[in-house]
């Protein structure tokens, strides 16, 4: 039913009211909020919120001075609270006065509201999210699209610290938001980042940029995790058309937008959802179960079926209005055990005496199965950090219904072999195969992410031993052995660069080290390592079955040295890798293939071209017989220090 079509009492109808109570009001943004809206032929705004042990409720702004008695609104059998204010305007600022049964009162931002002030501000705008949208070939060519069988490369960005700019510089249809602990600097608009960040992330070749959160918090230093505005694009960078903008432009380009979502915690500030109403409406009244000690944040109640329509409703909304094309749900693990970082005596154990977080569970799955109804071959990615089974499975095998998981395993064994001195790496030869012993138990993206460089671990450059010739050649690796290991990917701005001190969200990414080659030819070898990733279908179609990946030798042990063939699911095509972890070249090197002929080198990471000492000059091999159980042929290559080297059978 249009909005024009409701009489007086329909705007918010019998229907709506079941489904909210029943949890399955999908798109109940269109209904709670702010909505502009003509009542007998006179224009406003209505008003709504949920609100079912408040004493009263009203709504203040500026176009009643922010009188609370002004404005009551009228509750209906189920607690919200409605009110429709004829000459309110878009653009004008409100909140809700909410009256707690003990008398006090307290101003709340709208829980569904589109837009806010700009922090330390704290009101919601009333806001139009109107758009003629040019993405359409885009969303039909996602729609028929098995994201399994594609390449995904991810640049994880946090849009306040790639890049700043100078606070005198205009800023067309914005407002100059200074960078605190900068002076001088601001953030660039969501409008000046689709012309700078779309084109770098185009050229270096990745598919995806991942936005760390962009709905509204108040803390910068939270860097968008701690959540107060579920239905707002964050006002630090441009209003909700400025981010709609941004991700058409992406998608013009050819590049997805994930966002990381946070279902799992909300933070305390009196304007948000704590105690909203006087009561603990979306938090759990016990804090054994509604409180995140270490956060300092609130849990969310995934048994309330109005709090499970809250934020399923908000992951369509991004979705629906702002076209994203996945999100990445954040700290699942938080979610899914009771007792996550609690110690005994501090959490409530299931109705089965056990840990696990039965309501969560549900609400992950209801959100996945809700989100591919609505959206298929989207990407829903857990960051799930423990064994808990079939995260990236269907709901109805017993899973969670993501379709991705991060491999935090992973990620902390190879992050902790490349600490290990490079002389000692044999001692720890397990860390880098292990992974190969479940890699197919889920459907995995290996992740190098933000909080890998974060509170006192040091960026990847810090983590490695030697100097900078072996820092950049460790590192060149690294990317080499993430992109040929089975698995989609992501990498966190300011890597690519080799950035040599740990990220801090209030400055922006250290682009002078562009300046000096050896810096530059890392990011070429990034940007290369994209190509041949999206190039080579033996490095994607096939990275969830056993049929993808074949060891040639992970036994190596004294020399520090694993090779493998990856195996295109879709044609005979396959490539050759052999990576040495070590600081020692190795000639004369027997690499056993199953065919025998020329092979081309489709990337050395030692070469000179990478700031690399070029041990292996040839750009092609011809292979030799050998006697080997398994193969009756080999390469005899060899191996440079600190390198990857990737093959290709010509023919």
């Amino acid at each position: 039913m249009n909005q024009t079509e409701n009489t007086e009492n329909q705007f918010i109808t019998e229907f709506d009211i079941y489904l909210f109570g029943q949890g399955t009001h999908h798109h109940i943004y269109e209904k709670l909020g702010a909505h502009v809206y003509e009542k007998d032929g006179v224009r406003g705004v209505y008003f709504a919120v949920w609100a079912p042990h408040a004493k009263q409720v009203s709504v203040v702004g500026d176009f009643n001075l922010w009188d609370r008695n002004q404005h009551s609104m009228i509750p209906n059998k189920v607690g919200i609270w409605e009110l429709f204010v004829a000459g309110v305007n878009i653009g004008d600022k409100y909140k809700f006065c909410v009256t707690h049964h003990n008398g006090r009162y307290v101003y709340k931002t709208d829980p569904f509201g589109y837009y806010q002030e700009l922090r330390p501000s704290t009101a919601s705008v009333v806001t139009d999210l109107s758009y003629h949208w040019n993405d359409h070939h885009w969303l039909e060519k996602r729609r028929n699209q098995n994201p399994l069988d594609l390449p995904i490369s991810v640049y994880e960005v946090h849009l306040g610290s790639w890049l700043h700019t100078t606070i005198e510089e205009v800023v067309e249809n914005g407002v100059a938001v200074p960078v605190p602990d900068k002076p001088g600097a601001r953030f660039l608009t969501y409008r000046e980042l689709a012309d700078k960040l779309i084109p770098y992330v185009k050229e270096m070749g990745y598919t995806h940029v991942e936005l760390l959160p962009v709905t509204e918090h108040p803390f910068d230093g939270s860097w968008g995790y701690q959540v107060v505005g579920y239905y707002a694009a964050t006002s630090r960078y441009g209003n909700p058309q400025d981010f709609m903008y941004f991700v058409e432009k992406c998608h013009q380009n050819d590049i997805g937008v994930l966002i990381d979502w946070v279902p799992g915690h909300f933070p305390k500030d009196e304007h948000g959802l704590a105690y909203f109403d006087g009561t603990c409406l979306y938090e759990h009244q016990d804090p054994r179960r509604g409180e995140h000690k270490g956060w300092g944040t609130l849990v969310f109640n995934y048994s309330r079926n109005e709090v499970r329509n809250f934020l399923i409703s908000s992951a369509i909304f991004w979705f629906e209005k702002y076209h994203i094309d996945g999100i990445r749900v954040d700290a699942v693990s938080s979610m899914l055990y009771l007792n996550y970082e609690r110690q005994p005596g501090q959490w409530i154990p299931n109705q089965h005496g056990g840990p696990e977080n039965l309501e969560a569970v549900s609400f992950l799955q209801e959100l996945n199965k809700t989100l591919f109804k609505y959206y298929p071959n989207i990407l829903s990615i857990a960051e799930e950090a423990t064994s808990w089974p079939y995260v990236s499975r269907p709901p109805d095998m017993g899973g969670l219904g993501f379709n991705f998981k991060w491999n935090m395993g992973w990620m902390n064994d190879v992050l902790k072999y490349m600490h290990v001195t490079p002389q000692d790496r044999s001692n720890y030869h397990g860390s880098i195969t292990f992974s190969m012993w479940y890699a197919f138990d889920e459907n995995f993206m290996l992740a190098l992410s933000h909080d890998e460089v974060v509170h006192g671990k040091g960026n990847l450059f810090q983590k490695i031993h030697g100097d900078d010739w072996q820092k950049l050649a460790n590192l060149r690796l690294l990317f080499a052995f993430m992109f040929t290991h089975p698995g989609k990917k992501t990498l966190f701005m300011g890597m690519e660069i080799g950035q040599t001190q740990e990220w801090k969200f209030n400055l922006d990414l250290d682009w002078a080290l562009l300046q000096h080659e050896p810096f530059k030819k890392l990011q070429q070898l990034v940007k290369d390592l994209n190509t041949i990733y999206r190039n080579q279908p033996a490095l994607y179609t096939d990275d969830f079955t056993h049929g993808g990946f074949e060891w040639i030798d992970c036994d190596d042990v004294a020399r520090s040295v694993i090779s493998f063939i990856r195996k295109d699911k879709y044609s005979d095509d396959f490539l050759v890798v052999i990576c040495n972890f070590k600081p020692y070249n190795y000639h004369n090197y027997w690499l056993g293939v199953h065919q025998e002929g020329t092979y081309e080198v489709l990337l050395n990471t030692d070469s000179e071209y990478y700031w690399g000492r070029n041990v292996e000059t040839r750009t092609e091999i011809t292979t030799r017989k050998w006697e080997n159980s398994r193969f009756a042929h080999a390469l005899e290559i060899n191996v440079p220090a600190f390198s990857v080297l990737i093959f290709k059978l010509k023919k």
